[in-house]
């Protein structure tokens, strides 16, 4: 039996904890249109801290060559991240505890593979539902482009093609084994960690709704 391609393996490992994060109640409601501005402000805030860690980590490991494979700088969302937020007024914002979590994986990433399931997870993930995220809050809550740029590519003229590719990257890294393994056990945590921050943002919206009563 041939082994599966790295993609179609991330994507199926990936399959249920995926769904998981995605269907959590902050996001539901968010994307339904019974959440807030301020709800996807400090959405947008716990995202910051995540991409730094992320991008200061593949900065340090890009010449790695498993890391420099996928490792491309259009990608770089936190000075978008920074803008948006100012776009939205957001102020000083408390990181989640497991926002903190989230840095503290990335910032002890001893692995440079593992990067590569974050990196995955991640911006392949900002390349596909983050476009249906971005249509659906400015449609929901009249949310400016200027706090939009996040989900911007502007430098990516075909996002399809630039996935198709992305993909085929990933399909022609020369790994072991166990750095195979890897990979996929690292994006299924990353998406542990996803689905944490939202459960963490949905308690903290909980709180607020508390003490506004």
């Amino acid at each position: 039996m041939d082994t599966p391609s790295l993609s179609a393996a991330l994507k199926s490992a990936t399959n249920q904890a995926h769904e998981a994060a995605e269907n959590s109640p902050f996001v539901t409601r968010l994307m339904a249109g019974d959440g807030t501005v301020e709800d996807f402000t400090n959405l947008t805030a716990q995202l910051q801290p995540v991409y730094a860690a992320l991008e200061a980590a593949l900065e340090q490991h890009a010449h790695h060559p498993v890391v420099a494979a996928v490792h491309d700088p259009v990608l770089t969302r936190s000075p978008r991240l920074a803008a948006d937020l100012a776009a939205l007024g957001a102020g000083e914002r408390e990181t989640l505890p497991a926002t903190s979590a989230y840095v503290g994986r990335l910032a002890s990433v001893d692995r440079p593979e593992a990067l590569v399931a974050h990196h995955y997870v991640r911006y392949l993930g900002d390349l596909s539902g983050g476009q249906i995220v971005a249509r659906l809050v400015a449609r929901h809550y009249d949310i400016p482009a200027e706090a939009l740029t996040f989900y911007e590519f502007t430098e990516i003229a075909k996002p399809k093609v630039y996935k198709d590719d992305y993909r085929a990257r990933l399909d022609a890294l020369e790994l072991s084994p166990e750095a195979r393994q890897l990979i996929l056990a690292e994006a299924v945590e990353a998406f542990h960690h996803n689905q944490a921050v939202f459960a963490d943002l949905e308690r903290e919206r909980g709180a607020q709704l508390v003490s506004a009563g």
